[in-house]
């Protein structure tokens, strides 16, 4: 069963995580010089990133979701930053002014879609003349990368195969995306890959736990609770007892300009 957004039940599945210092510092690399006064991070889900956005300089942010619990959830996380909003909305309509921002940030949102050219245009539609839109999602060659004591996600395919059917299904390539990008106005900067540290935990059993709870991973909803539990005994045996385990997921970062 795919995971219900708008349910209370995961209002906080997606706030908890600390957004890693190496994300910020790439994205302020990527900025550099360029002033930007107003970003808009959509499908802000628990609003860690827009706390993110902040920390590196960015004057407001606005977090758009179509899940008002998620909102609920990042509207408590984010307190009292008062440089930081949030408003429902979608990726294909942010309820925002035409030209209204300098940055529009798409974190983990474009494999939720259908389509990428609607929420493209939107972006083009809200930014700025030489505003940024920076894209961070997996292609399908990010999410099979083998599973590891730093990749616990490859773990999930080796255990579930037809999970890595599911997931490639809803992945765009990168050529999809250079294409949308081209029919919705917009230059193509760069195009990187990273490795961001998704989490720390001091012990397996806390990664385990995690796990359990489907904290954050959207896909481990397409699994029963027996699989689930078929999955923790999976990685349990495959990670070797470490003192620390150091999460990481990897990225395809591309940025744009209007």
């Amino acid at each position: 069963m795919s995971i219900n957004f708008h349910s209370n039940e995961h209002k906080y599945s997606y706030t908890t995580r600390n957004v890693d210092a190496e994300w910020k510092k790439t994205v302020s690399g990527i900025l550099g010089e360029k002033m930007v006064k107003t970003a808009v991070d959509v499908g802000c889900g628990g609003g860690i990133y827009c706390k993110a956005l902040s920390d590196i300089g960015v004057k407001k942010t606005i977090g758009i979701d179509f899940s008002k619990s998620n909102l609920e959830g990042a509207k408590e996380t984010c307190q009292p930053d008062d440089t930081i909003s949030f408003r429902f909305g979608t990726a294909k309509n942010t309820t925002l002014p035409i030209s209204s921002c300098e940055l529009v940030l798409q974190r983990a949102l474009i494999h939720h879609l259908d389509q990428l050219n609607p929420a493209f245009a939107e972006a083009h539609r809200i930014l700025k003349q030489d505003g940024y839109l920076i894209i961070q999602d997996r292609t399908p060659e990010d999410c099979f990368v083998k599973g590891s004591h730093q990749h616990i996600r490859g773990y999930f395919f080796d255990c579930f195969p037809r999970l890595k059917q599911l997931e490639s299904k809803r992945r765009f390539t990168s050529k999809d995306i250079h294409k949308s990008f081209s029919e919705s106005g917009f230059t193509v900067i760069s195009e990187l890959k990273i490795w961001e540290t998704r989490k720390v935990y001091e012990e397996k059993q806390a990664l385990l736990e995690d796990i359990k709870k489907r904290k954050g991973r959207s896909i481990l909803h397409e699994l029963s609770d027996m699989e689930l539990a078929q999955l923790m005994d999976y990685i349990d045996e495959s990670l070797p007892n470490m003192d620390k385990i150091i999460e990481k997921d990897r990225w395809t970062l591309y940025v744009a300009r209007k």
